[in-house]
């Protein structure tokens, strides 16, 4: 396939992972408040409305079914001028931005991959990413706005990555034991300094749900030194942006 057409196969199929985070972040934020709600009218709407698997695309505020023409990654907000086609209520400048966001991922990580993509193994691996990627944005948007990390988004996405990795490893390293090891390193790097943290503090300084996040960066870095330097970046940056809003009382330094 020429580089140009797996670019465009490529920035198409990130718009439309973006549209699906989109979706999954909504969907799950939803039910956990319709099971948590008093109100006996949301009781009553069917679980199936909201299932990521079955549910058919909805308004976020008027519930009506949305057509196939509503659903195009960003055309259909920029021709419905970010309201809704039904009840003319603003739709959120998130959908659009997450979708060109995780286009631009799949087209940057082609593009700069560090490794040459004419062996297969390389090819696993960077799907792996790309499917890794959208469990991750997801899990960002929902962590930044309601300061959870839920285990239906961690797990899949750890699955995903695992499985690639292990595939990977098993198929196609040349010494499957030490690329074994490796992971091993990473994923105690990654997943039991976080792990440390949560117990010296006892939940105070980070919740649980970043033991899980550790797991799935682990896999995916595959290295302890690089997992340690994730670390630190992360926390160099979360400092950058937690320190103001925790100054100013908005936020909490827990994620659940």
């Amino acid at each position: 396939m020429m580089p140009m057409l797996t670019v465009i196969v490529l920035f198409g199929l990130g718009l439309c992972a973006g549209s699906f985070v989109n979706a999954v972040v909504w969907r799950i934020r939803e039910q956990d408040l319709r099971s948590q709600s008093l109100d006996l009218r949301k009781k009553k709407r069917k679980v199936q409305d909201l299932s990521i698997l079955h549910g058919r695309s909805q308004c976020t505020d008027c519930g009506h079914q949305l057509a196939p023409k509503d659903l195009i990654p960003v055309l259909s907000w920029l021709f419905l001028r970010g309201r809704c086609r039904y009840c003319k209520k603003p739709i959120s400048p998130q959908y659009p931005v997450v979708e060109l966001v995780l286009a631009v991922v799949f087209v940057a990580s082609y593009l700069f991959w560090p490794n040459d993509l004419g062996q297969l193994g390389q090819w696993l691996l960077l799907a792996t990413w790309l499917g890794s990627s959208v469990g991750l944005l997801a899990l960002l948007i929902y962590d930044a706005k309601w300061m959870l990390l839920p285990n239906r988004i961690l797990y899949p996405t750890f699955f995903v990555a695992l499985t690639g990795r292990l595939g990977y490893i098993i198929f196609y390293s040349s010494d499957i034991l030490y690329s074994l090891f490796l992971l091993l390193g990473s994923l105690l790097v990654a997943s039991g300094i976080f792990y440390l943290l949560f117990y010296l503090s006892q939940g105070r300084w980070i919740g649980y749900g970043d033991v899980r996040l550790g797991l799935i960066t682990g896999t995916v870095l595959a290295r302890p030194s690089l997992s340690l330097l994730m670390i630190f970046i992360a926390s160099v940056l979360g400092a950058l942006f937690a320190v103001p809003a925790l100054l100013a009382g908005r936020k909490t330094m827990v994620s659940k």
